[in-house]
C-alpha cells in the first residue's frame, strides 16, 4: 500500500442516521485501484457518497489527510438539457472548490484532453458524443484537476465491451502516469476482477461489508453465497 491518502474507521453509513450497513475500516493509498462492488440498493453509492463528505456517517469516522478528490458521477446533468461543450465540462468541472484543484488548473484543460485522446473533441457538444468519447472528457476532467482520489459511479454504465475496457484501460493510464488513487462503483465483477488492487463488497440484505484483495474478496463466504464461482462476464 502506498502513503494512505483517505481513510474510514468503524465507518457505519446510512440515512437519518439509521445504519444501512455494519462498520468498514479502510485505508485508500496513493496510485491504488479500488473496485466496490455489490448488487442494486446492496449501499454501495451510500457508502461511496459518505467517504466523499456527501452524506453524514451514522458512526465512526472518515479521514481525509489533505488530498484533493473529484467525483465522476454516473449521469451528468447537464448532458441533454445544457448545449455545453466538451472545452466547458472540464472546466465546470475545475470550478467545484470542495472537489478539484481550483483556478490555477483551469489553464490544463487542453492539454488534459490530448493526454487522454481526446483533444479533437474540445469544441464538440459533450451530448453530441458516444458513450465511450464522453468517458474520455470526463477523465479529461480528473487529469486536469490534478485530484488525488477520484471516485467514480458507474463510468462504463451504457458502454458496449470495447468501448469499457478502452475505457478502463485509459483510467488505469491516468491513475499510473499521475499516481491518482481511483475508487470505481460498478456493476460489472471484470472490474474489481481484472483492474482492482483491493475490492470492497457490500450487501445490506445481508448485513455484510468487508475489504480485501480480490482473491480474498472472491473466496469469502458471503461473496460466494451471493455470487457464487466468478467466472467470466456477470452482473454485480
Amino acid at each position: 500500500m502506498g502513503d494512505v491518502r483517505l481513510s474510514c474507521t468503524d465507518l457505519v453509513v446510512g440515512y437519518n442516521e439509521v445504519a444501512v450497513l455494519p462498520a468498514l475500516s479502510v485505508k485508500l493509498g496513493a496510485g491504488e485501484f479500488w473496485a466496490v462492488v455489490g448488487r442494486n440498493g446492496s449501499g454501495k453509492t451510500t457508502w461511496f457518497r459518505t467517504m466523499l463528505g456527501l452524506l453524514p456517517p451514522v458512526s465512526g469516522s472518515v479521514t481525509n489527510t489533505g488530498i484533493r478528490s473529484s467525483y465522476v458521477q454516473q449521469r451528468m446533468s447537464f448532458d441533454d438539457l445544457w448545449p455545453v461543450s466538451v472545452h466547458e465540462v472540464v472546466a465546470m468541472g475545475l470550478e467545484r472548490g470542495w472537489s478539484f484543484a481550483g483556478f490555477g488548473a483551469r489553464l490544463g484543460v487542453s492539454d488534459a484532453l490530448r493526454e487522454v485522446g481526446a483533444a479533437d473533441l474540445e469544441h464538440r457538444p459533450f451530448r453530441s458524443l458516444s458513450e465511450g468519447q464522453k468517458q474520455r472528457v470526463l477523465l479529461a476532467r480528473v487529469v486536469a484537476s490534478r485530484a488525488d482520489v477520484v471516485f467514480l459511479d458507474e463510468p462504463t454504465a451504457a458502454m458496449d465491451p470495447v468501448a469499457e475496457q478502452e475505457a478502463l484501460g485509459l483510467l488505469d493510464q491516468v491513475r499510473k502516469s499521475h499516481g491518482t488513487t481511483v475508487v470505481v462503483v460498478s456493476h460489472y465483477l471484470g472490474v474489481a476482477r481484472e483492474w482492482a488492487d483491493r475490492v470492497v463488497f457490500v450487501d445490506r440484505a445481508a448485513q455484510v461489508a468487508l475489504e480485501g484483495l480480490p482473491d480474498e474478496v472472491f473466496a469469502h463466504e458471503a461473496f460466494r453465497k451471493r455470487y457464487g464461482l466468478v467466472a467470466g462476464r456477470q452482473d454485480a
